[in-house]
């Protein structure tokens, strides 16, 4: 099954790993992860996207961020 079609998938998960990926490459493409980027911050706020954490292999809550917009 897709990524995209997987009811649990975090909002914007596929853009953020993405972004992510780029940025950790040893040929590091600065356009390709400005275009990433934007493309993160359409789906965040096309999906109204608000409150992200990151988890340990356990799944436990390891740290949260909420952002509130004016």
């Amino acid at each position: 099954m897709d990524a995209a079609h997987n009811p649990q998938q975090p909002v914007c998960a596929q853009e953020a790993l993405d972004l992510l990926n780029c940025l950790t490459r040893s040929a590091y493409d600065q356009e390709k992860c400005i275009a990433l980027l934007q493309s993160l911050h359409e789906c965040v706020l096309s999906k109204k996207g608000r409150k992200f954490s990151l988890a340990e292999a356990t799944g436990e809550k390891a740290d949260s961020t909420t952002e509130k917009q004016s």
